[in-house]
């Protein structure tokens, strides 16, 4: 799945950050830092989406309450109404 040498790490993080994000959660790299001690998110979302290519995820710029820009990651609305 991926070149990590704690590839165990890995995709512990992969599991919780999918069922988060599965949850309807929205999560940004500080939020997956601050909850799972996750680094590169983007490297998780990354083998997320080889993993479970029927899940599509989107990202968004938001503003955070300092009034950065930051990249928010969720899956699409489509993959859920397929859920129902």
């Amino acid at each position: 799945m991926n070149d990590n040498p704690n590839i165990q790490e890995s995709e512990s993080q992969c599991k919780r950050i999918l069922a988060y994000l599965l949850n309807g959660s929205r999560i940004t790299s500080l939020e997956a830092l601050r909850l799972f001690g996750c680094m590169r998110l983007a490297s998780r979302i990354s083998d997320l989406r080889k993993s479970h290519p029927e899940i599509k995820f989107k990202a968004t710029r938001v503003e955070t309450t300092t009034g950065k820009a930051a990249d928010t990651v969720f899956p699409t609305a489509a993959w859920f109404r397929n859920q129902e």
